[in-house]
């Protein structure tokens, strides 16, 4: 598995009214970057980012437009119409869409871009999570995203509730079921690096393999907690090594019974270390 286009493990978000920012972030190391015309940017500048985004995509090359997308703000804001005229305008190739809670929503967004545009939808509110399955399974969606502290605010509960991690629980299901990648949690506050690490071996825990980022500090967290440690690397080229001796046949390893579910974690943990240096 390479880089690209492998599943992407890190989203780092730049504010849009930051145009100067945009190439570090491509810089960063991070496998995406989101530039954001929602959270970061304040209401008075809004217009500003627009018209940043625009006049930086265009010069953008292919490689370049490959790793972002955008996220537009949400349908009820009067923002929500200039940024899908800039969607056209720009022909994003990814559109995160916040708070989405329909496949219309989706459609209405992905519908007058080019053919094999894809989205992001943010799973941010009680609504979102009923319509996970039927958001999953929508044309044109890449990945689920769970936007976690917009999701605790609309059901007014702390970090700590066992009804987040239900929700994460409940988007991961819903990507399997759907076939796709596992969905992307949410960001961090805290900047700091091993925070971040826990944040992200939590998500993993609970089915996600990937995570947003809102600062470059915090990626090498996100990419270390996705790295598999020396012991599951030297297990799994154990089972893989004695998996082609058997000749692709089921076997016995340290007394267990090895066979192709198990081959497959494997290949997993390898492909995972190959992407995480």
């Amino acid at each position: 598995m390479s880089s690209s286009p492998a599943v992407p493990l890190s989203y780092l978000f730049v504010p849009g009214h930051r145009p100067e920012r945009f190439a570090k972030a491509l810089a960063s190391g991070a496998d995406r970057v989101i530039i954001d015309l929602e959270d970061a940017v304040p209401p008075s500048g809004k217009a500003a980012a627009r018209e940043a985004v625009a006049a930086w995509m265009s010069s953008a090359g292919e490689e370049i437009r490959g790793k972002l997308l955008i996220r537009i703000n949400d349908a009820s804001t009067g923002w929500y119409a200039d940024d899908l005229k800039l969607l056209r305008q720009v022909r994003a190739a990814c559109v995160m869409l916040p708070k989405c809670e329909s496949r219309r929503q989706l459609a209405d967004v992905l519908a007058p871009l080019d053919a094999g545009a894809t989205a992001l939808p943010l799973v941010e509110t009680a609504r979102g999570l009923l319509a996970a399955l039927d958001l999953a399974t929508a044309p044109g969606v890449a990945r689920l995203a769970f936007g976690s502290l917009d999701y605790m605010a609309d059901l007014d509960i702390p970090a700590d509730s066992p009804a987040l991690q239900h929700a994460a629980i409940e988007l991961a299901i819903a990507s399997r079921a759907a076939g796709l990648p596992s969905p992307v949690a949410g960001v961090t506050p805290d900047i700091d690096a091993d925070r971040v690490a826990a944040d992200m071996a939590r998500a993993r825990s609970l089915g996600f393999g990937a995570k947003m980022c809102i600062h470059p500090a915090q990626l090498a967290g996100v990419h270390g907690a996705l790295r598999p440690g020396a012991e599951e690397q030297a297990w799994a080229q154990r089972v893989l090594s004695a998996w082609h001796a058997a000749g692709g046949g089921a076997f016995q390893l340290d007394g267990k019974m090895v066979d192709r579910p198990v081959v497959l974690k494997a290949e997993r943990i390898m492909a995972l270390a190959a992407r995480t240096p």
